[in-house]
């Protein structure tokens, strides 16, 4: 006997159905960052934009993202956790059909802009759920484990499917997650449970000064914007000097987000093995070296030479240091502070890609793929690794030398 529409996922099954609806969810947002960033050399040739112009519909999505991230906790403590996440699916289905269809810039912009917002409801709604509906200990934390590894293997499958979509046409990346979110609707309908609420978190100033909270927040942006400022630069830049086709480009990249998609399901105990701080350190290490790499590089003739050892040094990154900085923010306050800190975090990502991005597409369009994009992309990987060894500085001895 089934259950009740909306009713709370009590048995086994509900909630591994629940588990799946809301994984299901976190790979659609992440593939909508990989999946685009394919296309995008094939709406700038289609359309006749500059790097700058195009570079807006990947940042667009990271500009609603952050904004809604901050009143994402106060709308799903007013109207339910339910309700907010089954009324975002619905908008972000009739934003992917709106960009698909439009020839105009700024609608395809602003169809980015409303889907990162709604990526920003549904994406703590979500975790949000699964901590409310799974039991504290084992079953939860593994739950919270295949919710992680579904989203870090988005980003590859959106990598993956845009080389398959934009052989016919870019449009088919916009319009594609529309029957996907429409069906990822109606299961939420039957199994999200109706009675479950959060109480309203407040950013107060214990937040805001919380000093390994923040270094993690800044510490993500850098890896963050370098991460995806390197894989715009490569896409728009390096592969465009190659004549590459779009199956190519998300073959290229692949070696960029591998190594996350592959190691998330056993980051907790590497973390507990080496520490959040000495992986976080590691990681900022690798992703300076990767663009640095490609700085102090002659112009490489070929994919080996140079774009795919730095691709692989900032993938290493992100495997290194990923979940190291989720963690350090989350352990630094207290579980009263966490509903509230964790918001903050999750902006600073988004902001990190939403800063850096503009920033690469102004300077392709100045310069090209030269040497001014890649010592911008170093300097915000030099700040990644600046926070990451002041928040070694900031642990006690013991804790340093453990």
């Amino acid at each position: 006997m089934s259950e009740p529409l909306g009713a709370p996922a009590r048995t086994e099954r509900g909630r591994s159905l629940l588990l799946m609806v809301l994984s299901g969810n976190m790979v659609l947002d992440a593939i909508e960052v990989s999946v685009v960033l394919v296309a995008l050399p094939a709406i700038r040739a289609d359309l006749g934009l500059t790097p700058w112009s195009v570079q807006w519909l990947m940042s667009g999505f990271a500009l609603g993202f952050a904004a809604m991230l901050m009143s994402a906790p106060a709308i799903s403590a007013r109207w339910g956790l339910r309700n907010v996440y089954l009324a975002a699916m619905p908008v972000f289905a009739a934003a992917s059909v709106i960009g698909g269809l439009s020839d105009s810039l700024a609608l395809l912009i602003a169809s980015r802009v409303v889907k990162g917002a709604c990526a920003a409801l549904t994406a703590p709604a979500g975790l949000a759920l699964i901590t409310a509906t799974f039991p504290d200990g084992p079953r939860q934390r593994r739950a919270l484990s295949v919710y992680s590894l579904f989203g870090a293997a988005g980003f590859t499958v959106g990598l993956l499917l845009a080389g398959v979509l934009v052989v016919d046409s870019w449009r088919w990346t916009f319009l594609f997650p529309a029957p996907v979110a429409l069906v990822l609707l109606v299961c939420g309908v039957r199994v999200i449970p109706d009675s479950v609420r959060q109480a309203r978190p407040r950013v107060t100033a214990a937040v805001l000064r919380n000093g390994p909270l923040m270094r993690a927040t800044l510490g993500a942006a850098t890896l963050n914007g370098t991460f995806i400022g390197l894989l715009l630069l490569f896409t728009l830049g390096t592969s465009g000097e190659f004549g590459w086709e779009p199956w190519q480009i998300s073959l290229a990249l692949l070696p960029a987000c591998l190594p996350l998609a592959l190691s998330v399901r056993f980051a907790g105990r590497v973390v507990e093995r080496f520490g959040a701080p000495r992986l976080i350190a590691a990681g900022s290490l690798s992703a300076f070296a990767g663009v640095a790499l490609l700085l102090l590089l002659p112009e490489p003739d070929s994919y080996a030479a140079g774009p795919l050892p730095a691709l692989l040094l900032v993938g290493i990154a992100l495997q290194l240091s990923f979940a190291a900085l989720n963690m350090q923010a989350a352990q630094s306050v207290g579980p009263a502070l966490r509903a509230a800190s964790m918001p903050v975090y999750q902006a600073g990502v988004q902001i990190g890609s939403a800063l850096v991005l503009p920033l690469v597409g102004a300077l392709l369009t100045v310069n090209g793929a030269g040497r001014p994009t890649l010592l911008a992309l170093s300097l915000v990987g030099a700040l990644g690794v600046a926070v990451a060894v002041a928040g070694s500085r900031a642990l006690p001895l013991e804790e340093r030398t453990a």
